[in-house]
């Protein structure tokens, strides 16, 4: 019976002492895989302002976070954009906001003049504190966390964890199908290139925005809401 106790114990202190993955780093089989980190944990490398280019912001890089400070006292305000244009892949990616906190990732943004900011293209993951938002957010389910912002959501499986505590979003587009998840939970999903989706976005508040969703490539922004929000292991894989 000791040696059976001797050997569990032995078990549990080994696992104990396993290193845990660093954040911001991949592992041997996730570059195997294809996997490349679009945040690497000390820079604002691979980023800038959306139609600003690399010039100073609120954006800031501390402690291997990537956060949005809108307290910063130097810098402009502005959505955060990939140097690069993506097409069909698979993004994931950890978050965490202040009490109340709001924010969104897009995807297929289109920059150019013509637009103020990325929500005019890109569909947005809505990133928010549902328990303490704003009451107009509060009673619309499509602008909960996960969801498709103020288009769809699969509601039921919006549930992000309380303020100031890392969630993880993972977004697919293949092929013109996108789908959101939200801590393991699909929060929308739809194929985007069809007259159906047109149609629901047409009976949205995003038809203010002539050409709001109407790519299947483009860039990934991390959107300046005003609100604290960071963000940490940013990785990408092209399909």
């Amino acid at each position: 019976m000791k040696h059976i106790l001797y050997i569990t114990f032995f078990l549990i202190a080994t696992a104990c002492q396993r290193p845990t993955k660093q954040p911001n780093t991949l592992t041997a089989q996730e570059k195997a895989e294809g996997w490349q980190l679009l945040f690497d944990g000390e820079t604002l490398q691979g980023w800038h302002i959306y139609n600003k280019g690399n010039i100073d912001s609120k954006w800031t890089v501390n402690d291997g976070e990537l956060t949005c400070d809108p307290h910063k006292k130097s810098g402009i305000f502005g959505d955060l954009t990939t140097d690069s244009v993506y097409q069909n892949f698979e993004l994931e990616l950890e978050w965490k906001v202040f009490k109340g906190g709001n924010s969104g990732v897009f995807i297929n943004v289109n920059e150019h003049d013509n637009y103020a900011a990325a929500f005019a293209t890109g569909l947005e993951m809505q990133l928010l504190d549902n328990d303490n938002a704003e009451h107009r957010h509060k009673i619309d389910s499509t602008h909960w966390a996960g969801c498709l912002y103020a288009v769809d959501c699969l509601s039921q499986n919006s549930a992000p964890r309380t303020y100031n505590n890392w969630n993880h979003s993972r977004i697919i587009q293949q092929n013109g199908k996108v789908s959101f998840w939200l801590n393991g939970k699909p929060t929308f999903e739809k194929q985007t290139d069809t007259e159906e989706f047109k149609m629901m976005i047409a009976k949205s508040p995003m038809k203010a925005y002539p050409d709001f969703g109407k790519l299947q490539l483009g860039r990934i922004a991390l959107q300046n809401h005003t609100d604290s929000v960071s963000f940490r292991n940013i990785k990408i894989k092209r399909l």
